[in-house]
């Protein structure tokens, strides 16, 4: 990787040794060759597809979202807004409100480009959540997301759901940008851990008033959505290489529902910008909690009562 930066999670220097830490492999979106795509996202449990989003497009966004930033007084005084440094202090990590509205970010994961890519890959007609996860990561070791798959927060419709994780501006290694645990979507104890639906809990269990009153989002098996909450330690217990690269505005990372991925430390002084947003053919069932004018998610319109 160019970067001259070492990654670290949670402050904490990642191996970078060759057994331990890699770059995701490239698949060149000018080929076309959808079936050989579907096949590499079965073996690998993701497709990382430089330029294949319009980068102009995404540059827009960019520049939209950090317009939302600046009203919201995230910006640092002083430094050229189109630069995204973040004012000392700012803390909007989820920033799912600056996609609202915002023809701009709709533009790049949810216009022609995206949708065609999709309705090839999938081969028919797709349809995507109502709700875009937006994340505008703040500089700092505190902000690292937590190693899990995305099954476990939407796994109630199409078993062939799809995450497309797109940075929104160019995302060097050290601005702290997605990373895959390699073959992780074949591992057995992922495979068991993304079982866990974590808006089920249990009526009789000593969480359930403060679920149920909405003072508390999850009982405490869904351990946040977690798998572990040290992507350190869960490498070197399931092996593999954590993979990652120096993302470019344009690029694309998709990736199956029992892929394992996490983020790594923002070093630099900016507002590091991505999107998650989730594709899925039109006739499967789909997950209700993210589908709607307001889509329910984790509240309580979401939450699903067991018996322990």
């Amino acid at each position: 990787m160019p970067t001259t930066t070492a990654p670290t999670y949670q402050g904490r220097p990642l191996d970078v040794s060759p057994s331990a830490f890699g770059s995701l492999q490239r698949t060149d979106p000018s080929n076309g060759d959808f079936a050989t795509w579907r096949g590499l996202l079965d073996e690998q449990g993701y497709l990382y597809l430089p330029q294949l989003l319009d980068r102009g497009e995404v540059l827009a966004a960019r520049d939209e979202l950090l317009r939302r930033l600046g009203a919201l007084g995230m910006l640092a005084e002083g430094a050229p807004w189109d630069e995204g440094v973040a004012r000392p202090g700012a803390s909007n990590s989820s920033a799912h409100e600056l996609a609202e509205d915002n023809a701009a970010l709709d533009s790049v994961i949810y216009g022609e480009r995206m949708l065609d890519f999709f309705t090839e890959l999938f081969g028919g007609p797709v349809r995507h959540f109502d709700f875009t996860w937006l994340r505008a990561k703040t500089p700092g070791d505190d902000t690292a997301t937590h190693p899990h798959c995305d099954k476990v927060f939407m796994g109630r419709g199409s078993a062939d759901l799809l995450t497309a994780w797109t940075p929104i501006g160019d995302c060097p290694l050290e601005m702290g940008g997605l990373t895959i645990l390699e073959a992780s979507h074949r591992n057995q104890q992922v495979l068991d851990y993304a079982e866990l639906d974590v808006d089920e809990y249990c009526s009789n269990g000593p969480d359930a008033a403060a679920i149920e009153s909405g003072e508390q989002r999850w009982d405490e098996r869904a351990n946040n959505g977690a798998f572990e909450v040290d992507a350190i330690a869960i490498r070197e217990r399931l092996g593999g290489r954590w993979l990652s690269a120096d993302f470019l505005a344009g690029d694309l990372l998709v990736f199956t529902m029992h892929t394992m991925h996490a983020s790594l430390d923002n070093q630099t002084d900016r507002f590091r910008l991505s999107s998650d947003s989730r594709y899925q053919l039109s006739s499967e069932p789909i997950d209700e909690r993210w589908v709607g004018e307001r889509p329910a998610g984790h509240g309580l319109g979401g939450k699903k009562a067991l018996i322990c």
